[in-house]
């Protein structure tokens, strides 16, 4: 995949930057959080504002969106804080309207225009709305998985087999061991704080990992909710041992492309997450 490895960079550190969503959406801003350049494809923060509208459309690419503050309204569904959709290419969204303004946390699988049309779409692949507070936890998702967490699974997609699911920890936790998987991870940290290998992550934290990367081990003092995603099909975990032992408030030490370097800093104490 033609993204480049970011762990991590604050959101919070990134400009506001208008944005139409290639014709789509004129009048918003967005945070582009990392971005494919072979696809287009996106990971970004769009932000609407208050009185926003956009009229019906029909896109030719998968978008998948979590919303983080205010409301959207779509085709009559309401999406209030962390409501969850993935709308597969080719599903017809009815009029969006954010009467007070809304911030969304928005993923696409390429840039629209330069996706191939598409007539139909495959239903099976279709989340029209979920409510992140009513997705119930699951736990025992692996046998070696330190406990003290839960996953709210939001999506598996039937042809890839990539998921998407909201993780919260207890307070004062922590692990030993490193872990590795398979496919590319995603996140964004919506709530709490991470103290791992990397720094110590803030609400409004991204991270883009390519696969086999180790990373970890993690701790968390406050407890956390993240949002994470995989790419290139379902999560598995491999634990192996730490190159060092786990630290509490560990030093910033990123993996960054240069045209992020710009956006590195330590954030204070009690950011906002985006």
């Amino acid at each position: 995949m033609a993204r480049s490895w970011i762990e991590f960079i604050q959101a919070q550190y990134i400009p506001w930057q208008p944005h139409t969503l290639w014709g789509l959406r004129d009048g918003v801003e967005a945070k582009v959080l990392s971005h494919d350049d072979a696809t287009g494809a996106v990971s970004m923060l769009v932000r609407y504002p208050a009185g926003f509208t956009a009229p019906a459309s029909r896109l030719v690419v998968d978008e998948e969106f979590l919303v983080l503050d205010g409301t959207l309204t779509m085709a009559g569904q309401e999406y209030g804080h962390l409501a969850y959709a993935h709308l597969p290419a080719g599903y017809e969204r009815g009029e969006l309207n954010s009467p007070g303004g809304a911030v969304v946390l928005t993923f696409l699988s390429a840039a629209p225009d330069q996706a191939v049309p598409v007539t139909g779409y495959d239903p099976a692949r279709l989340v029209v709305r979920l409510d992140g507070y009513q997705v119930p936890y699951t736990g025992n998702f692996h046998p070696e998985f330190p406990p003290g967490a839960g996953r709210k699974m939001l999506y598996k997609d039937p042809v890839t087999g990539d998921v998407s699911w909201l993780l919260g920890t207890l307070p004062v936790r922590w692990a030993e061991r490193s872990e590795v998987h398979p496919t590319v991870e995603e996140m964004y940290l919506l709530s709490g704080e991470v103290h791992g290998n990397r720094g110590v992550m803030r609400p409004g934290a991204y991270f883009w990992r390519p696969p086999e990367a180790p990373h970890g081990p993690y701790g968390t003092l406050t407890g956390n909710l993240y949002f994470f995603r995989t790419k290139g099909g379902p999560l598995t975990t491999n634990y192996v041992q730490a190159e060092r032992p786990f630290q509490w408030w560990p030093a910033y030490d990123p993996v960054l492309p240069p045209d992020m370097e710009a956006y590195r800093g330590e954030m204070p104490a009690n950011p906002t997450a985006w």
